[in-house]
């Protein structure tokens, strides 16, 4: 790709405004810690990413926080990037340099289209390994992001709900009928970031 990844303002314009990340949920960091430690999913690693806004901040200390709480190894990384930047290719490069099982994300939807694109364009970033919360579950982020940006990127929705980007489209689906079961820590804790 030889064409420069940024978004510019009139691209961004033509999406509107995206309202700023509210504060996390419960059942939201519930149903997410859900999806990293369902036994299919074969997660360990994890590096958390987030926008500067104080919703995404704290949800991304609140998400380590539980990590922590479960026992589960070290997030390997907590990075986070500016709203507007030059290029966010060295925000990228850190979230990616220690190849985590899973990225996870906080943040303010333009932000996080940007760095994505960043993170295609410039490194071996994958979105099917990137668990968001809820602000991203826009059904705009797959085209202001770009075609296949974040095919395969997946979420919650603030009440414990998922949603899921396949070809294009943001698909959500209700949270379950019956309360999702507490999660234990693991036999052997370890410490975190």
């Amino acid at each position: 790709m030889t064409s420069s990844p940024l978004i510019s303002p009139t691209e961004a314009a033509a999406y509107g405004d995206f309202p700023s990340p509210a504060p996390h949920s419960e059942a939201e960091l519930a149903a997410l810690l859900h999806l990293l430690t369902w036994p299919d999913a074969r997660i360990t690693t994890v590096v958390v990413g987030h926008s500067r806004d104080a919703a995404s901040r704290s949800a991304a200390a609140a998400f380590v926080e539980a990590w922590r709480g479960l026992g589960r190894p070290p997030v390997l990384a907590v990075i986070d990037w500016p709203e507007s930047a030059a290029s966010w290719l060295r925000a990228a490069r850190r979230f990616t340099v220690d190849e985590p099982d899973a990225w996870v994300v906080a943040a303010a939807p333009l932000g996080w289209a940007q760095m994505s694109r960043r993170l295609r364009h410039s490194t071996d970033w994958d979105p099917g390994r990137t668990y968001g919360f809820a602000a991203l579950g826009d059904s705009r982020m797959p085209a202001l992001a770009g075609a296949a940006t974040l095919q395969g990127m997946r979420g919650v929705t603030s009440d414990g709900g998922t949603w899921t980007i396949d070809r294009g489209w943001v698909t959500h689906s209700p949270p379950p009928l019956h309360p999702l079961p507490p999660l234990r820590p693991t036999a052997h804790p370890h410490g975190t970031l």
